[in-house]
């Protein structure tokens, strides 16, 4: 059996998305979509099989068993108290010559993990040492840390107790992740407890989301719709400002107080100059307070920028604002559709640092289509010229919904390696300016396995960033695509509700939005009080 049809055909969902993601690292792409997978739950959860699976001239059949032994169990959360996981892996396969190969490896789960979580973290370690053994496949930089959070991990295990030196030594032996990589998200999200110290059940964010672009970059797969006419604008407006008041009306009922508010897209600046001072002064009334440290616009690029909006950002206390060129090489701004060139983003950053902008953020994406070494090194050479507050270096990602994506046979990308050398000198100019990591997040498929990640000088970390990424605030999501994430303290777990990324459903239905977030905010934080 071929493996689309093993996949097609598994009752595993978890172990078959594990063995996926582990072939992924070596780039062995696996030819059934996971998204398309008619996945069932097992009957049985003890043992799991994955046996004759193939990938080009190697037959691979991959066998897990696991079986549970005593052990101190200090995870509140685990299924089965006082049991550890051990996985013993095997991997039998027939070579192009015929031969055929075995081997196999065992380990052993640990009491500060829940029971299936070892269990998957242990199929994925075992499969990705023993193929690097047998295949002398290089070290993947991040082992098997997939997620899009790594630095989630570091903070559990800070929180266990464990000390800088401990948590690096247990991401290298837990995870296989290189020193490296470990070193940096460890030292990340020690930089970042103390801003996370600054939270509580009572203090909330806000997201608002203007989901237009006055073009559509050749790498987004956003859901962003390029600007419509008046009436368009009108529609959505009517939706947005019915959605924001019933936001604001929640934050009063249960005296929340806002530590950070966010306009984020799409690109916001891409609304005609009245619009635009319209949804800012909106936003500003309806939820900036005593309590809010920060207020960002994404500005995102100079041809979405005038005096008037700039005005706008000053009289309503913007205190920060993305200035987003993704690269300073004109022929890839204009191969990737970017209509505005090189001068103007260097005109805009001087305008808002003229303004008075307090911090300014810059992102560039490393591994942009045509660019090589030398092109990195020259963007970053005009960027850390302008001194921003914040640089953030993005690896680029094949997201399905891009026109990227669909022709990519149209482009010529840089290979990994070369990839991995771009960010390396990037980071390098970025160091050199003083700017240090403070948040850090993954995608699926990103350009040389790498990851994207926030850089600060210190005192302009965004809040903002450190919150959405390390989910242990609530955010209340406002506009088209939005997604409000409730924390629910108790159970020390996140719930979301999402407005429609479609634009009509979302004007439609932005009742039955308002209604979710309401219904979620009741259910973990009970009905609000009436004031005496």
């Amino acid at each position: 059996m071929r493996i689309k049809e093993f996949l097609l055909n598994s009752q595993n969902q978890v172990v078959c998305k594990v063995v996926r993601e582990v072939l992924n690292l070596f780039k062995m792409e696996l030819p059934v979509p996971v998204e398309k997978l008619p996945y069932r739950k097992s009957p049985e959860k003890q043992a799991e099989l994955i046996s004759n699976a193939a990938y080009d001239i190697l037959e691979l059949k991959i066998e897990n068993f696991t079986e549970s032994v005593p052990g101190e169990t200090t995870s509140s959360l685990t299924e089965r108290p006082g049991e550890l996981p051990v996985v013993r892996t095997m991997v039998h396969y027939i070579a192009a010559d015929g031969s055929s190969h075995g081997m196999e490896r065992t380990d052993r789960g640990r009491g500060s993990e829940r029971f299936e979580a070892g269990k998957h973290r242990l199929i994925k370690l075992n499969l990705y040492h023993l193929l690097r053994q047998e295949f002398g496949f290089p070290e993947a930089p991040w082992g098997i840390l997939h997620g899009v959070r790594p630095t989630k991990i570091v903070h559990r295990l800070l929180n266990d107790g464990l000390g800088r030196d401990e948590v690096v030594e247990r991401l290298r032996t837990d995870y296989a992740a290189s020193w490296e990589k470990a070193t940096v998200i460890t030292d990340m999200a020690i930089r970042q407890r103390p801003f996370l110290a600054k939270s509580d059940r009572q203090t909330v964010s806000i997201y608002v989301g203007i989901p237009f672009c006055l073009t559509r970059c050749l790498y987004c797969s956003f859901p962003a719709h390029i600007l419509p006419g008046k009436k368009g604008i009108e529609r959505f407006m009517a939706a947005f400002r019915k959605d924001l008041l019933a936001a604001r009306d929640l934050v009063q009922a249960y005296g929340f107080k806002v530590q950070s508010v966010y306009v984020g897209g799409g690109t916001p600046t891409s609304l005609p100059d009245d619009y635009f001072s319209e949804m800012l002064q909106l936003v500003k009334e309806s939820f900036c307070c005593e309590h809010t440290v920060e207020f960002t616009v994404e500005a995102g690029r100079p041809d979405s920028m005038s005096e008037v909006k700039l005005a706008a950002m000053q009289q309503c206390g913007v205190t920060r604002v993305s200035c987003n060129p993704q690269t300073m090489q004109q022929r890839t701004l204009k191969r990737i559709g970017r209509n505005h060139t090189v001068e103007s983003v260097s005109e805009m950053f001087h305008s808002l640092r003229r303004a008075g902008i307090p911090e300014i953020n810059m992102d560039l994406i490393i591994g942009l289509p045509g660019e090589g070494v030398e092109d990195v090194r020259d963007t970053m050479e005009q960027i850390t010229a302008l001194a921003p507050d914040d640089i953030t270096l993005h690896s680029l990602a094949l997201k399905r919904g891009s026109r990227l994506k669909m022709n990519l046979a149209d482009y010529e990308l840089p290979e990994d390696d070369t990839c991995r050398e771009m960010f390396a000198v990037a980071m390098d100019y970025v160091t050199k300016s003083g700017l240090k990591p403070y948040y850090l997040y993954r995608q699926g498929y990103m350009s040389g396995q790498m990851e994207n990640v926030g850089c600060s000088r210190d005192g302009a970390e965004s809040m903002y960033n450190i919150q959405i990424m390390e989910e242990q605030q609530t955010i209340l999501g406002i506009g088209g695509a939005a997604t409000t994430k409730v924390v629910d303290f108790r159970e020390n777990r996140l719930k979301s509700v999402f407005n429609a990324k479609d634009l009509v459903t979302y004007e439609r239905d932005i009742d039955v939005y308002i209604e979710k977030r309401r219904a979620l905010l009741e259910e973990i934080y009970g009905k609000p009080q009436p004031e005496i």
